[in-house]
């Protein structure tokens, strides 16, 4: 067994963190569609986070913000001039248009690609595919700046595998890490890789409140993509149910971590199913799986949704116990809050402590801490081969959040995104963070 460790590389908000209400299917983000967003705020409740993180003795990496709005988009689509002239050209026409172009969500790091770590590759290296993301247009244009940061980030091809993202045309979608898991005895050992579809993107659906967006051929591509054993890889269905009530990506309604899955009653379509390929999977492994179901009974589909009780973050500490990340929503909802407790008190699971923490901004657009987060397990030598602006010290985050404040709005409301000066700070911004960082010209305004 190679000693290997899982670093959460979290995504930094954006300076155009707004709530434009663009994504269907998340209640959080249709329900605060228009109000004012505080950017600010949004990127400090990020860097704590990360903070919290490294007093808990893990390593804490970190993926820059993408610029926005997107003007290779907007010159895609016949807006012509300077940079200045496009935007305002594009809000006049179409503000809906704009806001798309200028969403933040790259922020949601747990959608921005799919990696399999070398214990569980064929060919002993870390494989990252971005995801396309065809499913929300405001998404789909995350995919090329996604696939540029992570070659910057991890550009030793010795030890870390690109690949494109996946074709999107229909329902091809790919969401990425939301809807991908890994069960282990450790890091470092060979583990089971868990992808959860909605849909097959050639199955005609009807009367569904909210369409799946993670197809069934794009597990399947992934899995053969990053040459994952066969027998190791379990694809399941997400439950309709759950889609219906607002989990649109699966860590809404569970979570992997080491040889546990954290998951609601209600989560897979065939539970009994799920369980026995998942022991399968682990079994050549020599290992057991641990599943900590949470009851409807107990925890609501709605419960779960709502206070995002499963898209927390389930880590290992360095004493081998595990501790849940939660948004203060789970503490203040009573029914989770009760079974956490409970999670806590008993001696059925290794789950030992529990943290709440504030994340109102990203939450209010329905990411929680497990959205903000890309997990990637890298051995000793593959930890060295990462750039080391990317990972995270006390002292850094203390740089970045006086960055941020420098550079961030308190207060930005959709309208304010067609503001021509809001993009040119936005340059100015990252221009600093790539230097911060030491990333090197990752934007298209350094090339």
């Amino acid at each position: 067994m190679s000693t290997a460790s899982e670093i959460n590389f979290d995504g930094l908000v954006g300076p155009t963190h707004n709530y434009g209400g663009l994504s269907m299917g998340n209640l959080a983000s249709m329900t605060n569609y228009g109000a004012v967003s505080n950017p600010r705020a949004a990127v400090l409740q990020g860097l704590d986070k990360m903070r919290t993180l490294i007093r808990l003795g893990l390593t804490q990496g970190v993926l820059p913000p993408q610029l926005r709005p997107h003007l290779p988009t907007l010159r895609a689509f016949g807006f012509t001039g300077s940079d200045a002239q496009m935007i305002e050209a594009a809000h006049a026409a179409s503000p809906s248009f704009l806001y798309n172009t200028a969403s933040a969500s790259s922020m949601w790091t747990a959608n921005a690609a799919t990696v399999s770590p070398s214990a569980d590759t064929q060919d002993g290296t870390v494989h990252f595919t971005p995801a396309n993301l065809g499913s929300m247009f405001h998404r789909s244009i995350e995919a090329e700046q996604t696939g540029r940061a992570l070659k910057a980030i991890f550009a030793d091809d010795k030890h870390f595998t690109h690949h494109a993202p996946l074709p999107y045309g229909g329902a091809m979608g790919d969401e990425g890490a939301a809807n991908h898991g890994r069960l282990a005895a450790a890091h470092g050992e060979a583990g089971a890789e868990l992808f959860v579809y909605g849909r097959s993107a050639f199955e005609k659906l009807e009367g569904m409140k909210f369409l799946p967006r993670q197809a069934l051929e794009v597990c399947h591509a992934v899995a053969t993509n990053h040459k994952l054993r066969f027998e190791n890889t379990i694809i399941t269905r997400q439950s309709r149910k759950a889609i219906e009530a607002g989990a649109f990506h699966n860590d809404v309604v569970s979570v992997t971590n080491g040889p546990c899955l954290f998951y609601h009653e209600e989560a897979f379509e065939d539970l009994a199913r799920t369980q026995a390929d998942i022991r399968k999977a682990c079994e050549p492994l020599g290992f057991e799986p641990v599943f900590i179901e949470v009851p409807a009974a107990e925890v609501s589909l709605e419960d779960a949704v709502t206070s995002y009780l499963f898209n927390s973050q389930l880590v290992t500490l360095p004493d081998g116990t595990m501790a849940l990340i939660l948004p203060t929503e789970a503490e203040e909802n009573p029914r989770t809050k009760t079974f956490v407790d409970g999670m806590l008190e008993s001696n059925s699971n290794p789950v030992s402590q529990a943290f709440y923490l504030d994340l109102k901004q990203s939450m209010k657009n329905g990411g929680g801490p497990a959205c903000l987060r890309l997990r990637i397990v890298l051995t000793e030598a593959e930890r060295a081969a990462v750039s080391t602006g990317a990972i995270l010290t006390e002292d850094r985050i203390t740089e970045l959040e006086t960055w941020a404040v420098r550079h961030y709005r308190d207060q930005l409301a959709p309208a304010d995104l067609g503001d021509p000066f809001l993009y040119e700070d936005n340059c100015r911004a990252l221009d600093e963070l790539t230097q911060i960082l030491d990333l090197g010209p990752i934007y298209d305004f350094q090339r």
